[in-house]
Protein backbone atom coordinates (compact mmCIF):
# COMPACT_ATOMS: atom_id res chain seq x y z
CA UNK A 1 0.00 0.00 0.00
CA UNK A 2 1.36 3.41 -0.98
CA UNK A 3 0.13 6.67 0.57
CA UNK A 4 0.80 10.08 -0.96
CA UNK A 5 -0.51 13.56 -0.20
CA UNK A 6 -2.75 15.51 -2.55
CA UNK A 7 -2.27 19.24 -2.77
CA UNK A 8 -4.79 20.90 -5.07
CA UNK A 9 -5.73 24.55 -5.40
CA UNK A 10 -8.61 24.24 -2.93
CA UNK A 11 -8.19 20.87 -1.19
CA UNK A 12 -5.66 18.80 0.71
CA UNK A 13 -6.04 15.08 0.97
CA UNK A 14 -4.52 11.64 0.88
CA UNK A 15 -4.21 9.07 -1.90
CA UNK A 16 -3.72 5.38 -1.14
CA UNK A 17 -2.84 2.72 -3.73
CA UNK A 18 -3.07 -0.99 -2.92
CA UNK A 19 -2.11 -3.82 -5.24
CA UNK A 20 -4.43 -6.74 -4.51
CA UNK A 21 -4.03 -10.43 -5.35
CA UNK A 22 -0.82 -12.12 -6.51
CA UNK A 23 0.82 -13.21 -9.73
CA UNK A 24 0.25 -11.74 -13.19
CA UNK A 25 -3.43 -10.86 -12.64
CA UNK A 26 -3.76 -8.07 -10.09
CA UNK A 27 -6.18 -5.36 -9.08
CA UNK A 28 -5.12 -1.81 -8.28
CA UNK A 29 -7.31 -0.21 -5.61
CA UNK A 30 -7.06 3.58 -5.46
CA UNK A 31 -8.59 5.55 -2.58
CA UNK A 32 -8.74 9.34 -2.21
CA UNK A 33 -9.69 11.16 0.98
CA UNK A 34 -10.20 14.89 0.54
CA UNK A 35 -9.22 17.30 3.27
CA UNK A 36 -11.10 20.43 4.19
CA UNK A 37 -12.91 19.46 7.37
CA UNK A 38 -16.19 17.66 7.77
CA UNK A 39 -17.97 19.10 4.73
CA UNK A 40 -19.70 16.65 2.44
CA UNK A 41 -17.95 16.18 -0.93
CA UNK A 42 -20.99 14.66 -2.63
CA UNK A 43 -20.94 17.28 -5.40
CA UNK A 44 -17.31 16.55 -6.31
CA UNK A 45 -16.06 14.52 -9.24
CA UNK A 46 -12.72 12.82 -8.62
CA UNK A 47 -10.51 11.01 -11.10
CA UNK A 48 -7.03 9.53 -10.88
CA UNK A 49 -4.65 9.79 -13.82
CA UNK A 50 -2.43 6.71 -13.58
CA UNK A 51 0.71 6.12 -15.65
CA UNK A 52 1.35 2.40 -16.02
CA UNK A 53 4.98 1.47 -16.72
CA UNK A 54 5.74 -1.05 -19.51
CA UNK A 55 5.86 -3.93 -17.00
CA UNK A 56 2.07 -3.90 -16.50
CA UNK A 57 -0.96 -3.28 -18.69
CA UNK A 58 -4.74 -2.97 -18.68
CA UNK A 59 -6.50 -5.31 -21.09
CA UNK A 60 -8.67 -3.09 -23.34
CA UNK A 61 -11.13 -5.95 -24.01
CA UNK A 62 -11.57 -6.62 -20.28
CA UNK A 63 -11.97 -2.89 -19.66
CA UNK A 64 -14.63 -2.59 -22.39
CA UNK A 65 -16.57 -5.49 -20.84
CA UNK A 66 -16.44 -3.88 -17.39
CA UNK A 67 -17.61 -0.56 -18.89
CA UNK A 68 -20.57 -2.25 -20.62
CA UNK A 69 -21.67 -3.70 -17.28
CA UNK A 70 -21.15 -0.35 -15.48
CA UNK A 71 -18.46 -1.90 -13.25
CA UNK A 72 -15.83 0.72 -14.03
CA UNK A 73 -15.47 4.22 -15.39
CA UNK A 74 -11.96 4.08 -16.76
CA UNK A 75 -10.44 5.35 -20.01
CA UNK A 76 -7.29 3.79 -21.45
CA UNK A 77 -4.93 5.99 -23.51
CA UNK A 78 -4.17 4.85 -26.13
CA UNK A 79 -7.32 2.75 -26.25
CA UNK A 80 -5.41 -0.18 -27.78
CA UNK A 81 -2.69 -2.02 -25.90
CA UNK A 82 -0.63 -4.95 -27.17
CA UNK A 83 -1.50 -7.52 -24.53
CA UNK A 84 1.05 -10.00 -25.94
CA UNK A 85 4.08 -7.67 -25.87
CA UNK A 86 6.83 -8.40 -23.34
CA UNK A 87 7.92 -5.64 -20.97
CA UNK A 88 11.04 -4.70 -22.98
CA UNK A 89 9.04 -3.88 -26.14
CA UNK A 90 5.93 -2.37 -24.51
CA UNK A 91 5.23 1.30 -23.90
CA UNK A 92 3.80 3.23 -20.97
CA UNK A 93 0.01 3.44 -20.79
CA UNK A 94 -2.17 6.16 -19.33
CA UNK A 95 -5.42 5.38 -17.52
CA UNK A 96 -7.99 7.93 -16.43
CA UNK A 97 -9.91 6.26 -13.59
CA UNK A 98 -13.12 7.98 -12.45
CA UNK A 99 -13.78 7.31 -8.78
CA UNK A 100 -16.98 6.55 -6.91
CA UNK A 101 -17.94 8.05 -3.53
CA UNK A 102 -17.18 5.75 -0.61
CA UNK A 103 -20.45 5.28 1.33
CA UNK A 104 -18.53 4.93 4.62
CA UNK A 105 -16.89 8.36 4.41
CA UNK A 106 -18.41 11.62 3.14
CA UNK A 107 -15.09 12.93 1.73
CA UNK A 108 -13.74 9.64 0.38
CA UNK A 109 -13.66 8.18 -3.12
CA UNK A 110 -12.45 4.82 -4.41
CA UNK A 111 -12.05 2.81 -7.61
CA UNK A 112 -10.31 -0.35 -8.72
CA UNK A 113 -8.62 -1.31 -11.94
CA UNK A 114 -7.71 -4.80 -13.16
CA UNK A 115 -4.13 -4.93 -14.41
CA UNK A 116 -1.79 -7.63 -15.62
CA UNK A 117 1.95 -8.22 -15.46
CA UNK A 118 4.04 -8.63 -18.59
CA UNK A 119 6.85 -11.09 -19.19
CA UNK A 120 10.31 -9.60 -18.59
CA UNK A 121 13.69 -10.61 -20.01
CA UNK A 122 15.11 -13.85 -18.64
CA UNK A 123 17.38 -13.26 -15.66
CA UNK A 124 20.16 -15.50 -14.37
CA UNK A 125 20.38 -14.36 -10.75
CA UNK A 126 16.78 -13.63 -9.81
CA UNK A 127 13.34 -15.05 -10.43
CA UNK A 128 11.67 -11.72 -9.68
CA UNK A 129 11.27 -8.49 -11.62
CA UNK A 130 10.25 -5.17 -10.10
CA UNK A 131 7.65 -2.84 -11.55
CA UNK A 132 7.37 0.59 -9.93
CA UNK A 133 3.98 2.29 -9.92
CA UNK A 134 4.19 6.05 -9.55
CA UNK A 135 1.68 8.02 -7.51
CA UNK A 136 -1.39 8.94 -9.54
CA UNK A 137 -2.35 12.51 -10.34
CA UNK A 138 -5.70 13.36 -8.76
CA UNK A 139 -8.10 15.48 -10.79
CA UNK A 140 -10.81 17.16 -8.74
CA UNK A 141 -13.88 19.20 -9.66
CA UNK A 142 -16.26 20.36 -6.94
CA UNK A 143 -18.80 22.33 -8.98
Amino acid sequence: SVVTDVHAACQDGTVTQELLQAGFHRELLVKVELGGGGEDAGGCTVAARIRLPPGVYVDPYELASLQRHNLTKAVLVPNAADVEAPEYSATELLVLLYMEPDPRCSRCFRASLPMHGRYHRPAEDSEEASVVLKSPEVLLCCC
